[in-house]
């Protein structure tokens, strides 16, 4: 089922998503940074918003909620988890529950290491999933309120999807990400290629948001910490666990 997508930044890199049902005109945003952008972003459009799905409850993704829930009336889906966090909430969420914007469902995963009640929303038919702050492109979100496997482990519900999937994240640190993916595995030639394409968006105005699992498969260090090149860039054998491997990457990220 197609779905129209608009992307653009709000605060100083966040990612604004709107996902629109043409079929019903139901239209969803992912999170609401700050309320401008995406009021903006409706504007220019002509969409109606009706849904506005929350990702976690960190402050530049919610904030905006209040103003934007006030000028177009548009349900709040949020994590259960979240608790009071995220405000006017109208529907609570949990893992294995299912949300809709119009025709448009979306399975929802609790996906928790950036913090403890992030969601992801998976639009099968749309091929369309919006991983907030735990899958960037080339990277993954900071570990903030569980031990590294935690965030792992959400990482590995990403290997369900198909290559074709295309990976909407929350905030734009594309060129930084893609810095650190090469320093870690410097000989990968189609990460080469995407630091240049990196590059040449940022001189453009431009973001690498969304991405494809395909893209991600192979040039994303935190999706494919089984490879040996990765071991070896963290001081570790051939064959190391991975989840030990990726624990080691994204502490070294930390400290990039």
């Amino acid at each position: 089922m197609a779905a129209e997508i608009r992307t653009f930044l709000c605060r100083s890199d966040n990612i604004g998503v709107l996902i629109r049902d043409p079929a019903t005109g139901a239209c969803g945003a992912i999170d609401v940074p700050e309320a401008g952008p995406v009021l903006r972003a409706l504007d220019e459009t002509g969409w109606h918003l009706t849904d506005i799905l929350v990702t976690h409850r960190h402050a530049d993704h919610v904030e905006g909620i209040p103003e934007v829930k006030e000028a177009t009336g548009a349900q709040v889906v949020a994590p259960a988890k979240a608790g009071s966090a995220v405000p006017l909430v109208d529907v609570t969420v949990r893992e294995g529950d299912t949300v809709r914007v119009g025709d448009l469902e979306a399975q929802v995963w609790e996906t928790p290491g950036h913090c403890a009640d992030h969601v992801t929303y998976w639009f099968a038919e749309a091929g369309i999933v919006c991983a907030g702050d735990t899958l960037f492109t080339l990277g993954c979100g900071r570990v903030m309120e569980s031990p590294p496997e935690t965030l792992y482990r959400s990482l590995r519900r990403f290997d369900s999807l198909p290559d074709s999937a295309q990976v909407f994240s929350g905030h734009d640190y594309v060129l930084s990400n893609a810095r650190f993916a090469l320093a870690a595995d410097p000989e990968n030639a189609e990460l080469k290629a995407r630091l240049a394409e990196a590059e040449r968006a940022k001189a453009e105005g431009r973001f690498l948001v969304p991405s494809s699992m395909k893209a991600e498969r192979t040039t994303n260090p935190f999706l494919r910490s089984a490879v040996p090149a990765l071991a070896k860039a963290v001081d570790m054998p051939p064959g190391s666990d991975p989840e030990a491997v990726f624990v080691a990457l994204r502490a070294w990220k930390n400290r990039f």
